[in-house]
C-alpha cells in the first residue's frame, strides 16, 4: 500500500518535475554567468531549493551584498511557507515530526498545489514524499545541466546573459499581476519604496530591498484590511436597512 501511494505521489509530481525543466534550466545557466561554480550552483539548489529566491539571490550575489542580507531577503521571501506547511500539516496523515520536516522542505508553491487538491481525506506520508521527491529532484538535475550548457557557451553569449536574470524576474511578475490588484498594488509600491532608499543612499541595495519588501506588504495588508471592515460595515447597516 505504502508503495502503491508513493508510485502515485511520483505519478502526481511529474507534471511539476516539466514545469520545473526550464525555470531550473536557466537558474543554471544564470548562476554560471553569475561566477558561480557548479558546485555552488547546485549547493544552492539541494539546500536552498527556492525558485524566486535562488533567483532574487543571484542578483544579490552579482552586486556583492553582504550574505546576512542574502540570507535575510531569502527569509522574507521564502515567509509564505510558514502558512502552506501549517495549512497542509491539518490534512497529512499522522506522522512523526523528523519525518514530517524531511517532506516539508520540498514544500513549493507547485507541491503544496498538488498535495492540497489531488487527494480527498487524508494525504498519505508516502504520496507526499512521492511528490516532493521528484519535484526536489528535477530541480536540482536541471539546474546542473542549466550549469554545463552555460559552460559551454561563448564568453559573449555568457556576459549577455546577465540580462536574462531580470528578463526572468518580469516573467515570473507579470503573471501574477493579471487581474490582481493587490499583486500590481505590491509589486508598484515595492519599487518606490526600494528606488527612494536607494537613489537617496538611505540604505544599501540589501537593506534597501528588505525594508522595501516588508513595508510594502505591510501596507498592502493594512489597506486591504480596512477595506474588508469597510465593506463588512456597509453589508450589517443594508442588512439592518
Amino acid at each position: 500500500m505504502t508503495n502503491n501511494q508513493f508510485s502515485a505521489g511520483l505519478k502526481a509530481g511529474t507534471s511539476i518535475a516539466i514545469g520545473y525543466f526550464p525555470v531550473a534550466l536557466t537558474f543554471g545557466l544564470l548562476a554560471k554567468t553569475a561566477g558561480l561554480s557548479i558546485i555552488e550552483a547546485t549547493a544552492m539548489s539541494i539546500f536552498v531549493y527556492a525558485g524566486a529566491a535562488q533567483y532574487m539571490s543571484l542578483s544579490l550575489i552579482t552586486l556583492g551584498i553582504d550574505p546576512l542580507l542574502i540570507v535575510m531577503n531569502t527569509f522574507v521571501v521564502n515567509i509564505r511557507h510558514f502558512l502552506m506547511t501549517a495549512s497542509l500539516n491539518e490534512k497529512m496523515q499522522p506522522a512523526r515530526k523528523w519525518v514530517k520536516a524531511i517532506y516539508a522542505f520540498g514544500i513549493t508553491d507547485e507541491s503544496f498545489t498538488v498535495l492540497a487538491t489531488g487527494k480527498k481525506g487524508k494525504i498519505p506520508t508516502a504520496f507526499a514524499f512521492g511528490v516532493t521527491l521528484i519535484a526536489y529532484g528535477s530541480w536540482v538535475i536541471f539546474t546542473v545541466i542549466g550549469h554545463i550548457i552555460g559552460a559551454n557557451l561563448p564568453q559573449f553569449l555568457q556576459a549577455a546573459m546577465s540580462i536574462a536574470l531580470y528578463a526572468m524576474f518580469i516573467g515570473l511578475l507579470v503573471p501574477s499581476m493579471k487581474g490582481n490588484r493587490k499583486v500590481v498594488m505590491l509589486a508598484a509600491l515595492g519599487a518606490v519604496i526600494h528606488c527612494v532608499l536607494y537613489f537617496t543612499e538611505a540604505l544599501s541595495t540589501g537593506w534597501s530591498i528588505l525594508v522595501a519588501t516588508l513595508a510594502s506588504s505591510i501596507l498592502v495588508e493594512i489597506v486591504y484590511s480596512r477595506r474588508g471592515k469597510t465593506a463588512e460595515t456597509m453589508f450589517k447597516r443594508e442588512e439592518e436597512v
